[in-house]
């Protein structure tokens, strides 16, 4: 792109420190996002929403980045999504008041701010989310116009002198993600390649990675085991997938084209994915309910398909797998940043609970002569049969109450309710005994 590009940059704290703790057992390197973002543009501001009296450790590192860091208060009911309103509001706050900000970069996995990156796309503003693979919603990967995995940015991040202050607890080496077979981008490639030649375009390297970004944003080179778009383009033409040409300076990339007898065999997809860990999950439903851990879940699952590989599938790691199947309802994946992630069961598996069927108690009789004297309300005794002809009796004036009398047996006797009063209360006369 020619257009300089001016970042905003906005980080939800608590969700991207508990989401990198869970899944990759290290803290939150606010150097690596923030170098990760010069390299497309110029950061013009930096802020961060949490609750710093949880968050005392990390406002050094902040502090001296420039971020300025928002208060995030709790409320009574331990809502957590002060943070996320606070954040949404003053981002759509600089976008109005801000022209020369064309860039915001949302460092959060939440996909509560798909709402967020739908409007800034409205008022044409380019959006980068920056967050785990595997606590990144897919759908707010595949929205935004690039995503920029956390991963990617600490396995290039250079190593930092420690400069003095506190001692710092010793980060856990990064976990290397396998490089994807280069099947799994032929299909994009494909289209991107096609689409250039609709608009008869030169398919230049720069051009074709733009390209490849808007029809996923998730793309990124890294996942085959390169560091650059031009490594993984000549990747390609090794292995014969593409014609790499220099042009005035340039390299163009053409398409090869296949006879049908001789395309490839067609990949796995994530989807094919989703009905084997299915089977797992309900199979073990009764661990899952009370919330198993991934790494726990990973083993069933190796267990119950050997040799299952989730590179064949299009996924780096099995955590990302789990990520793939809460955005399809099957799990709920919780981040504890002590216990990791945990899995529940998704929408898809919870049965909503059948209602209790209540015992009812038997009707009550209205007792009509402290009805009357109450005025208002009919006193009322529990175990008295409701009479077999309350339905043609007619309410009172008084209260809308429906009044009857109730026959109480004793002991070789029996009271009946005068007539003066069942003709005040408009009661039938009971039926004469035989």
């Amino acid at each position: 792109m020619d257009e300089r590009l001016k970042i905003a940059v906005f980080i939800d704290y608590d969700n991207i420190e508990i989401g990198v703790k869970s899944t990759l057992s290290r803290e939150f390197d606010i150097a690596a996002v923030l170098d990760g973002l010069k390299e497309r543009g110029e950061i013009v501001t930096k802020v961060a929403y949490a609750n710093w009296g949880r968050q005392a450790s990390a406002t050094r590192a902040l502090t001296e980045h420039g971020v300025q860091m928002v208060q995030r208060d709790p409320s009574p009911r331990g809502d957590k999504n002060g943070a996320d309103i606070n954040l949404a509001l003053d981002a759509l706050e600089m976008a109005f008041t801000r022209d020369h900000i064309n860039t915001f970069a949302i460092v959060s996995g939440d996909s509560d701010f798909m709402a967020l990156v739908e409007k800034l796309k409205q008022y044409n503003k380019r959006v980068f989310i920056v967050g785990g693979k595997a606590f990144t919603s897919t759908i707010l990967q595949r929205n935004c116009h690039e995503f920029i995995s956390y991963e990617s940015l600490i396995d290039n991040a250079p190593a930092r002198p420690h400069r003095g202050g506190p001692p710092q607890h010793r980060q856990a080496p990064s976990r290397r993600s396998e490089a994807l077979p280069l099947e799994h981008v032929l299909p994009l490639l494909d289209r991107a390649l096609k689409a250039l030649e609709r608009r008869e375009v030169k398919a230049q390297l720069g051009l074709l990675k733009s390209t490849m970004l808007q029809l996923d944003p998730a793309f990124t080179e890294r996942d085959y085991g390169v560091a650059a778009f031009s490594d993984f383009v000549h990747k390609l033409a090794e292995a014969g997938h593409i014609r790499l040409h220099k042009r005035e300076g340039n390299f163009v990339v053409e398409r090869i084209e296949r006879h049908e007898e001789i395309q490839p065999a067609p990949a796995l997809t994530r989807e094919d994915a989703i009905p084997l860990l299915r089977a797992v999950v309900e199979a073990n439903l009764a661990f899952v309910s009370v919330g198993i851990p991934a790494k726990e879940l990973a083993a069933l699952f190796h267990a119950a398909y050997p040799d299952f590989n989730h590179k064949e599938y299009g996924f780096t790691e099995f955590e990302e797998l789990l990520n793939f199947a809460q955005d399809k309802g099957l799990v709920r994946i919780d981040a504890d940043p002590e216990l990791g992630l945990r899995v529940f069961p998704g929408a898809e598996l919870e049965t909503p609970a059948e209602p209790r069927q209540m015992e009812q108690a038997p009707p009550l009789a209205v007792v009509a002569g402290a009805a009357d004297s109450a005025g208002l309300s009919a006193s009322v005794e529990a175990g008295t049969p409701w009479p077999e002809n309350a339905a043609e009796q007619k309410p009172t004036a008084k209260t809308g109450r429906r009044r009857t009398t109730r026959k109480r047996q004793t002991a070789g006797s029996s009271r009946r309710t005068p007539a003066s009063s069942r003709r005040r209360h408009n009661v039938p006369s009971p039926p004469a005994s035989e």
